[in-house]
């Protein structure tokens, strides 16, 4: 089985850590394309970066290598709203025949089969991001009022930020009574982390990277169970 990932172009840990969660699934492959993407902020510039016309042409590069799925590997509707992705994904499946998912569709299913309502909102971003998605997300019925975010903007900056601040970051949501911890942004250091933390706080850990990788083997219509290291995600 080969799964194809749509990549923002300043991500450095999204590829590593897929391929560590498929460590025990030899095969099953990844395959990446990239499309540009090196801020994460509401002005023109960094909403432009996510229009669809080479999200498309990096899922037709995917199509290429005859993938099972195609996944956004990203988590940009996060803060533009869940129709996006919606829409997103059935313009690649009309394009190019392939069943598709993205990272914050993934996140909405995880938290819905889990029956999690209050959500602990970690992130890198911004204020204003932040707020964007607790907006969102609260919409959807998803409580965030439990968040911690780096304030930082440089999408290449994400994944400098070290595993120690992110297992504080879900610490202290964890403590202010979310039922799970959700790590948003596919470059931030949260994969490894997961099974540790869950021993630790006694509640799910999603991990952007693992719910990605979730949803694309849920769409090729694979079992996602057989994800290395994503704690309770996998057996959802």
């Amino acid at each position: 089985m080969r799964l194809g990932m749509l990549t923002p172009s300043s991500n450095t840990r999204l590829e590593p850590a897929t391929a560590a969660l498929l460590r025990d699934a030899p095969d099953v492959t990844a395959h990446f394309s990239r499309f540009r993407v090196t801020e994460i902020t509401l002005s023109a510039a960094g909403l432009g970066q996510f229009d669809e016309t080479p999200i498309l042409g990096a899922a037709a590069l995917l199509a290429d290598a005859r993938v099972d799925a195609i996944a956004w590997n990203g988590t940009s509707a996060a803060w533009l709203g869940f129709p996006r992705d919606e829409g997103l994904c059935a313009r690649i499946t009309q394009e190019t025949g392939i069943p598709a998912s993205t990272a914050v569709l993934g996140f909405r299913e995880a938290f819905t089969r889990a029956g999690i309502r209050r959500v602990g909102l970690v992130t890198p971003y911004t204020g204003d991001v932040q707020a964007r998605i607790q907006a969102n997300w609260g919409s959807a019925g998803f409580d965030c009022t439990a968040e911690r975010h780096c304030n930082l903007s440089d999408n290449f900056s994400f994944a400098e930020v070290p595993e120690m601040e992110v297992a504080a970051m879900a610490r202290a949501v964890a403590a202010e009574g979310a039922e799970a911890v959700a790590v948003v942004c596919t470059n931030m250091a949260g994969t490894a982390l997961v099974e540790d933390l869950e021993a630790e706080l006694g509640v799910p850990v999603f991990d952007s990277i693992a719910v990605t990788l979730w949803a694309a083997l849920r769409a090729a219509g694979a079992d996602p169970g057989r994800i290395a290291g994503a704690g309770r995600l996998s057996r959802l």
